[in-house]
């Protein structure tokens, strides 16, 4: 950034009391204050390609120096880092912080939009056990540690969230088969909350994810009593040594069976490259 665009006098605020020893707290305040720090960026008048990095350095930057101090002892797995990806020590880790500072940087980059999220998960002996996706776009933050309750659906036909620009070949069928419509929006998290807000029933994504695009939403949308699993309903599986997760479904429960059932068909006769 510029000496002008500088946030390096950006105040998180006083940590909320409790953060030393309550893991959902911290995911939430620390998703929280991040987003605010966004919108910071998101103010300065940058734009483009200059926007994007500004907003995923400020949040990375962020996040790494709240969590090196109020989690000294755990490890960090961030998109916006490589060196915390090639890191193996993690894999031994008993605590790894799984965070991405911004997901849906297209999305941040074209105000007012606001289906951009930041992710802050907590991966703790093999499950995830906190998370937190902030969107400031809404206002608003999903913790576990004030797990969301969802809506009963407002519609008759279920409604599927689709990357808006990376839709799955096989979304069109599906929706066909199951009698739903699409809803093409950006950011994994914000469709993973989508799901959570009664927007859509349902976010089917294959062929591009990183542990990162989905820890925090997923935290969120089981602490909400939602389905999440791979797309074909296989678990799903975080701090790996590949840190690639291809595809996931979230949902209402009383879809996964159709949902995954589908996809399970459809690969057996067109196998995923």
């Amino acid at each position: 950034m510029t000496e002008s665009n500088r946030t390096d006098d950006f105040d998180p605020g006083t940590p909320p009391a409790g953060v030393t020893d309550d893991d959902h707290l911290l995911a939430d305040w620390a998703a929280t204050a991040a987003g605010n720090l966004l919108v910071q960026v998101r103010a300065q008048g940058l734009e483009g390609k200059e926007l994007k990095d500004a907003g995923d350095l400020a949040a990375h930057e962020f996040l790494m120096h709240l969590l090196a101090e109020h989690r000294p002892d755990d490890a960090v797995l961030s998109e916006e880092s490589a060196a915390s990806i090639a890191n193996t020590a993690r894999l031994s880790a008993k605590r790894v912080w799984i965070i991405d500072p911004l997901d849906g940087t297209r999305e941040f980059s074209e105000p007012p939009r606001d289906d951009w999220a930041v992710h802050v998960a907590l991966w703790q002996d093999g499950d995830l056990v906190a998370g937190a996706v902030a969107q400031p776009g809404l206002g608003t933050t999903f913790s576990t540690g004030r797990p969301p309750a969802v809506p009963a659906s407002s519609t008759p036909r279920p409604r599927i969230a689709v990357s808006r620009t990376r839709p799955p070949e096989f979304v069109a069928a599906l929706a066909e088969e199951i009698g739903a419509d699409l809803v093409p929006m950006g950011s994994a998290g914000a469709k993973v909350i989508s799901v959570v807000r009664d927007v859509t029933d349902a976010y089917v994504h294959a062929g591009g994810q990183y542990e990162w695009d989905s820890a925090a939403p997923v935290a969120v949308a089981r602490a909400a009593g939602l389905h999440t699993s791979r797309a074909d309903g296989a678990e799903l599986a975080y701090n790996q040594e590949d840190v690639l997760l291809p595809d996931l479904l979230v949902c209402r429960p009383e879809l996964a069976e159709s949902i995954t059932g589908f996809v399970t068909r459809y690969w057996a006769e067109n196998p995923p490259a």
